[in-house]
């Protein structure tokens, strides 16, 4: 398991105040890195979580910035490297969505969601992989996607745009960063337990049930800390020869061509009704 271990990295989160942020950026942690804790100035947590990291025996810092200041996101990474040293990982996690018909969505909201879910990452990765290759750093950037960039959904047309571009970005930086010994891979989530779309307006009683009967694994939605496994892999030596890549955990809805089992007959234990082994 020490292929794993990143101790002596340094990493660079940002919406760390969000459900899935504060969890990957303890998961970090606990695998040995020093975090830079960054989200919005009004965003609450960051102190204690930073509190949680020093506990583990890593550094922390809080780095506050609004990824919607896009022209201080250059100067953001700056003073991140001037603070911290160095930053060996990028975790790109910040984002929103909103949801709404494709006519309801005003341009002040598309390019308020493209913003904070592709061009602040853009802008971030940039200037820490201009930092990697200037110090030659061997670094990871990781992009927080999501299965809406690889297949729709409805109500969220700005948002599985900025996804769908996100994937993009991932490839496009991998092949130009290759040469320097940084990868540049993506995490893309099903739909996990958080507060991300706590002000949608939809029935969400029914929704939820509808959406559990869909999900292969269990019926469930995923959790925040089922996501720091991909998150390791893709940031450590465990997969230095992955990169350009998308990692999807989503209990199985993309691999679902059609809800076709709960039309099926029930499943039949082999064991408990005395069958023979299969042939081979």
């Amino acid at each position: 398991m020490n292929s794993f271990d990143l101790s002596g990295k340094t990493s660079l989160v940002t919406g760390a105040a969000g459900g899935i942020g504060s969890v990957l950026a303890l998961g970090l942690a606990e695998a040995g890195a020093d975090v830079v804790l960054s989200d919005r100035p009004d965003a609450r947590g960051l102190a204690g979580l930073a509190e949680e990291i020093r506990a583990t025996g890593r550094r922390a810092w809080v780095c506050e910035q609004d990824l919607a200041d896009l022209d201080e996101l250059t100067g953001f990474v700056d003073t991140v490297w001037e603070e911290a040293g160095r930053v060996d990982i990028l975790v790109n996690c910040a984002g929103i969505a909103r949801l709404a018909r494709f006519n309801e969505v005003g341009l002040d909201d598309w390019n308020a969601t493209l913003a904070a879910n592709l061009t602040a990452p853009f802008l971030l990765s940039r200037r820490t992989a201009e930092h990697m290759v200037h110090h030659r750093v061997r670094g990871r950037i990781v992009m927080l996607s999501s299965k809406n960039g690889l297949v729709g959904e409805p109500g969220l047309v700005a948002y599985n745009a900025s996804k769908a571009g996100l994937e993009q970005l991932t490839q496009s930086l991998a092949l130009e960063l290759g040469e320097h010994g940084i990868t540049v891979n993506a995490i893309a989530p099903g739909v996990i337990a958080t507060g991300i779309d706590a002000d949608f307006e939809l029935q969400r009683s029914a929704f939820e049930e509808y959406y559990r009967e869909h999900i292969p694994l269990e019926h469930r939605f995923g959790t925040p800390d089922e996501l720091v496994g991909a998150l390791l892999l893709v940031a450590s030596d465990a997969g230095s020869y992955m990169t350009g890549q998308s990692i999807v955990v989503d209990g199985g809805v993309l691999a679902s061509q059609l809800p076709r089992l709960q039309f099926m007959k029930p499943y039949v234990d082999a064991l408990d009704a005395g069958g023979e082994a299969h042939e081979s």
